[in-house]
């Protein structure tokens, strides 16, 4: 009967940052062999050795190398006819050898060359020292992986003929077929994770460097066996001991005050578009900065035209004459991202303060939008600012714009979809000619009536840049989702450059300061998350390689509760349960602190902890618990992600200013009727 497989409280498809981090991931899962005098450990050189270094120091073990050789087809040597391990024992592939005719001979020539490779390795890496005497030992052989598992069988083979009382195999990542195979073999088997589908040992580890000789001689010349002084803090109780409370989302001023420093722009993020606890805490700190920090514009990952009649209610301008009227322009799905009651106070609020500002004279702040999904809104407010002030040129653009006539006035999918697959025209050269028009015309423009005309010009120009912007991204949205993932992000940094030159064109000092507001995936920095691997960028990459030090990334998380939420692209607002974070994600980590609300750095302790890649939560528009880890999780290194991050244990859905019956209601929770 097939033994039980051990795997890891993690999900299958774990990533590890590095060998080494692996190995600390399965001395977990080994805590049963610590302190046991009749333990050895070995390391399958050279890429087990790491992973195993860490096993015996937890262990307080000791560690000694196992060389294991590949017998490679001749001709094809990356594939293994069998394989030679220390002590000399050879296991034959009878099937491949067969099957690819392999004489005798060649094997024997394969079997030495490859025996010559193996003394002279296991000489390098001991430096004189004797193998550790296995006979009647429990020996935990790791490796870094196992695929078809051809060396570790080679391996558990030889160490039979050595006698050991037992032999524990102990792996990061490998196939469940593997791990069963083996576990029929030994007396026990561990394996931290395993994916499915299995494509590669590195495609589990974010860093999967060669290791080299003279790592491994390092390691193994490095004592395990010293026992600690008392058990290690586990990463929550790391967590526990450095964070700072922050209720309600909000930390202490003085931990703001010394995060933010002098920073010109701060993004902050949400792990989901519709948890009310995000919205509030992100606007009482906003209202922070503006007040005691001097920012003076709010950059929202809303459409430019929408957020520009919020801009111009907020300074006291234009004709809505309440904030819920300044918030109807967002018609678009998903209108509760913004027609919602926290945004709602949040622009009266604004607007009381810039009307004290304006009495004191003193910088007012605007409020700005940064995506590019109003293609047909921006051209109708192209032409509508250029009818007021140049006729001749609104003729131009109304001209140049009919291009886009064949689709719908509300779908630039539509648009996208005709001009990627020959069934429409496409409308690049107008789009871009009308930039070029408007641009070319700025300062006669902009110069007429002062600095009111100069921000209305700036606004028509920024709209004549997002119809640029979003008929290159509607294209783009058929040639792949990273294309069209990037095209985005990089028109938000672009616009976010925009708006800082164009508030700094008049203030020589105090330089301007912009707060933005955008979900965790584009504020985070992609290079330390695992789409940065499929060539993912997001604006806060961006953002911190355009403004280095004077940037600051904040992101937000929760482990249960409510959210706002559609099952579907277009849907109707629900209100949905929020499932317990999975095990291996940040969000677990954070939970199993015990604490309510905090913020927590990279900083000190805290550092190593969040350096590791663990799975993150991200919730938008649409929520799908039954698909959660393929639709809403993704690996991350939070250490790297943001430079603080403020976790809510518990959240509620986000209330929009339009509440359905269906909203009221809510989910039903998955214990009904016994959970009542």
């Amino acid at each position: 009967m097939t033994k039980a497989i051990r795997v890891g409280n993690t999900t299958p498809e774990r990533m590890f940052r590095d060998r080494r981090e692996a190995g600390q991931v399965l001395a977990g899962l080994l805590q049963a062999y610590r302190d046991r005098p009749d333990v050895v450990v070995l390391g399958l050189a050279r890429g087990g050795v790491p992973v195993a270094w860490e096993v015996a120091a937890a262990l307080h073990a000791p560690l000694d190398a196992f060389v294991v050789r590949k017998l490679g087809v001749p001709g094809h040597e990356e594939f293994a006819a069998g394989a030679l391990a220390s002590g000399g024992r050879v296991v034959i592939n009878d099937d491949v050898v067969r099957g690819l005719r392999i004489t005798p001979q060649q094997l024997r020539d394969i079997a030495e060359r490859e025996a010559r490779e193996l003394i002279r390795r296991e000489a390098a890496y001991r430096d004189g020292r004797k193998p550790i005497d296995v006979a009647g030992k429990t020996v935990i052989l790791v490796d870094d992986g196992l695929a078809t598992g051809a060396s570790m069988f080679a391996a558990v083979q030889a160490l039979r003929e050595a006698e050991p009382a037992e032999i524990v195999i102990a792996v990061p990542a490998a196939p469940e077929s593997t791990c069963r195979e083996f576990a029929g073999l030994v007396e026990d088997m561990v394996c931290a994770s395993m994916p499915t589908p299995f494509l590669a040992v590195g495609a589990s580890f974010w860093d999967f460097r060669q290791v080299t000789d003279d790592e491994v001689r390092a390691l193994l010349a490095t004592p395990t066996t010293k026992p600690t002084a008392a058990p290690a803090e586990t990463p929550a109780d790391v967590i526990r001991r450095v964070a700072v409370d922050a209720p309600a989302g909000v930390p202490p001023r003085e931990v703001l005050s010394e995060l933010i420093g002098d920073a010109r722009v701060v993004l902050i993020g949400e792990s989901s578009h519709g948890t009310q606890e995000f919205y509030q805490a992100r606007a009482e700190i906003t209202k922070w900065l503006i007040e005691e920090k001097g920012f003076c514009a709010v950059a929202a990952e809303a459409d430019w035209p929408d957020a520009y009649r919020v801009n111009r209610y907020v300074r006291g301008l234009g004709t809505d004459t309440t904030a819920e009227e300044a918030l109807r322009g967002f018609e678009r799905f998903p209108s509760w991202m913004w027609r919602n009651v926290v945004v709602r106070d949040f622009v009266e609020w604004l607007r009381a303060a810039n009307r004290e500002c304006k009495a004191d004279g003193r910088r007012q702040t605007g409020f700005y939008g940064l995506d590019l999904y109003s293609l047909h809104r921006s051209m109708h407010e192209v032409i509508s600012y250029l009818d007021k002030i140049d006729p001749v040129a609104a003729a131009r653009a109304r001209a140049r714009y009919a291009c886009f006539d064949h689709t719908s006035a509300d779908d630039g999918q539509a648009y996208g979809f005709a001009a990627a697959f020959g069934a429409g025209l496409s409308c690049e050269r107008q789009a871009i000619e009308q930039l070029v028009d408007i641009q070319r015309k700025a300062l006669e423009y902009a110069r007429r009536d002062g600095l009111l005309a100069e921000d209305e010009f700036f606004y028509a120009e920024q709209n004549a840049q997002v119809v640029r912007n979003a008929e290159r991204y509607y294209r783009a949205m058929f040639s792949g989702r990273v294309t069209s993932w990037n095209l985005r992000d990089q028109h938000m940094a672009q616009t976010l450059q925009a708006l800082l030159a164009h508030l700094d064109r008049h203030h020589d000092s105090p330089s301007a300061r912009i707060v933005v507001w955008a979900h965790n995936s584009h504020v985070g920095d992609a290079r330390a998350t695992e789409v940065f691997a499929d060539g993912q960028i997001t604006l806060g990459q961006l953002a911190r390689e355009h403004y280095g030090d004077d940037c600051r990334l904040i992101g937000f998380s929760t482990f249960t509760g409510t959210v706002t939420a559609a099952s579907e692209w277009g849907g109707v607002a629900e209100r949905k349960i929020v499932r317990p974070a999975l095990p291996g994600s940040v969000e677990e980590l954070f939970h199993e602190t015990g604490r309510p609300a905090f913020l927590v750095g990279p900083y000190g302790d805290a550092a190593a902890v969040l350096q590791t890649v663990r799975l993150g939560r991200a919730i938008g528009v649409i929520y799908q618990p039954a698909t959660e880890r393929h639709s809403h999780y993704y690996h991350v290194r939070p250490s790297d992600q943001f430079d603080a991050m403020i976790h809510i244990e518990h959240t509620h859905a986000l209330e929009p200013l339009e509440v359905t019956s269906q909203w009221k209601a809510g989910e039903t929770p998955e214990t009904y009727p016994t959970g009542l």
